[in-house]
């Protein structure tokens, strides 16, 4: 009986030993690298400008290798840049540091800057983590040589947009309304395209959320709608998420680009009712 106790004993220690390590396993942090492939692929989307489009699509093999008129106005003519690591085209030579530099604060290694479309201003609220994250994903990209003519602006830039960003801390995905907030603002830059233009840009500061913001593209001309409770009121979550994901309104028909569906189609369920909770959370307009 002694050793028959003993030998439960043990059985149990082994299964109890074995539950905190399956445990610990898949309650593990998420890696910088497994971070940025979920970002990449979903809110942020980067791919959606700086990846080159074919008539059915992102061309294979050219991810993020850039893409040329990537919007033609009267004031500029913006091609994205190649973002891929490759050293001679894209920004294989370039330093962690430089790479958040351009995307945070729209600095590039020579100190040029970098102008619209890059929704640089939001951009500088990107926590110091997930900016690491998608540098990370960045580092993982299949290298392109692929040259991009830069941008041309005649309208002037400014010097900067603003003082040194600093330490960014994370948003806590567990405060729902803050954490849409950072996924439709630095993240994913939806309140950017659905603010109408302003002098100084989209009138983020008046018009949150209140649309009108005009888009040329090979498919004509767009306009971003209202998604503030004024045009989602009537909406339910499961029609706005629909919307967002796949690109299709409740009546069926199809929105337009440049919206990045594709990459939308991948955000988690609860980030998505966290941008839902921000969005009818916004003043009407």
């Amino acid at each position: 009986m002694f050793k028959m106790d003993r030998l439960l004993n043990l059985m149990g220690a082994i299964l109890f030993a074995g539950s905190i390590t399956t445990t610990t396993i898949s309650a593990r942090a998420e890696t910088l690298l497994e971070r940025g492939t979920y970002l990449m692929q979903s809110i942020v989307a980067c791919g959606n400008c700086h990846t080159p489009q074919g008539p059915t699509g992102a061309l294979p093999g050219m991810e993020l290798a850039g893409m040329a008129n990537l919007e033609v106005n009267p004031g500029f003519t913006a091609n994205a840049s190649n973002i891929t690591p490759d050293k001679e085209t894209g920004i294989g030579n370039w330093t962690d540091a430089q790479i958040i530099l351009a995307i945070r604060e729209g600095k590039r290694p020579d100190g040029s800057i970098i102008g619209p479309p890059m929704p640089i201003g939001l951009y500088r609220g990107i926590s110091d983590r997930d900016a690491k994250a998608i540098v990370a994903y960045l580092r993982n990209v299949k290298p392109v040589n692929n040259p991009i003519a830069k941008s041309v602006y005649t309208i002037p830039l400014p010097p900067s947009y603003g003082p040194p960003v600093g330490e960014v801390a994370d948003v806590s995905p567990s405060d729902k309304l803050a954490y849409g907030a950072y996924l439709a603002g630095p993240a994913g830059h939806c309140i950017e395209c659905h603010s109408p233009m302003g002098k100084q840009g989209p009138d983020i500061k008046n018009q949150l959320g209140a649309g009108g913001f005009k888009f040329h593209g090979p498919w004509g001309v767009s306009v971003s709608s209202n998604i503030t409770p004024t045009g989602l009121g009537n909406h339910s979550d499961a029609e706005i998420k629909k919307m967002i994901m796949t690109g299709t309104r409740p009546d069926g028909s199809a929105m337009m680009p440049p919206m990045a569906y594709a990459y939308y189609a991948n955000i988690k369920a609860d980030d998505m009712q966290a941008i839902i909770t921000y969005l009818r959370s916004l003043p009407a307009k």
